[in-house]
């Protein structure tokens, strides 16, 4: 049975591939996976005689390198934003003052923001009084009665 041959452009093409599956898959796995491959047809090209085990291990190898030393590089300079808080959709309120929607009767109220409302956990207070957000927890908002 015919041993299958690659050729450089062989890893070119997946080197391709793998870059169009990177526009459409979101992160940057698949592209330090291009990366390998363009590195492994580059080795080729240079030096024809490698074996195709000795290919897939070199690809293998520099894929895992090339992602472990993404990982490395991006926990030590994360991507610095104007909007840090933009998926912590709670905790952009924290600080901010709302009046009740509901009173805080043993401890627990709503208060509207926007369109939404929301728990909140305090001292009791009537309807209409002025509270801070202090804290968050998951859906529930800690507040502080404003005098």
């Amino acid at each position: 049975m015919a041993e299958l041959e690659l050729v450089f452009w062989n890893w070119w093409v997946l080197a391709l591939i793998l870059l169009v599956v990177e526009l459409l898959a979101p992160g940057f796995f698949f592209l330090w996976l291009a990366a390998s491959g363009l590195v492994t047809g580059c080795l080729l090209l240079l030096i024809p005689a490698i074996d195709i085990k000795l290919q897939v291990s070199i690809f293998s190898i520099l894929s895992v390198v090339f992602i472990i030393v993404w990982k490395i590089y991006g926990k030590k300079h994360p991507i610095a934003t104007d909007h840090p808080l933009l998926n912590k959709r709670g905790q952009q309120y924290i600080g901010r003052v709302f009046s009740l929607y509901k009173p805080i009767e043993n401890g627990e109220g709503k208060i509207k923001v926007d369109d939404s409302i929301w728990k909140v956990h305090g001292e009791d207070c009537d309807i209409n009084t002025k509270v801070k957000v202090i804290a968050v927890r998951g859906t529930v908002f800690d507040v502080e009665k404003l005098e």
